[in-house]
């Protein structure tokens, strides 16, 4: 994933982004390559970013 996939003003659902990480895991066999990892970390702001979205919402 580049970072030119992410846009800001979109936020796609924790289950789907947690969906898409541990698909990489598994592609990746448990050790991530420095590719890997870079969109690992961005998978991981973009699911914090949906998590936080489902709480005010459902607050």
């Amino acid at each position: 994933m580049s970072p030119d996939s992410m846009t800001s003003g979109s936020v796609r659902s924790a289950a789907d982004v947690n969906e898409e990480i541990r698909a990489l895991w598994l592609r990746a066999g448990g050790t991530l390559s420095v590719q890997e990892r870079e969109e690992y970390e961005l998978l991981v702001v973009q699911w914090a970013a949906a998590v936080r979205a489902e709480v005010v919402e459902a607050a």
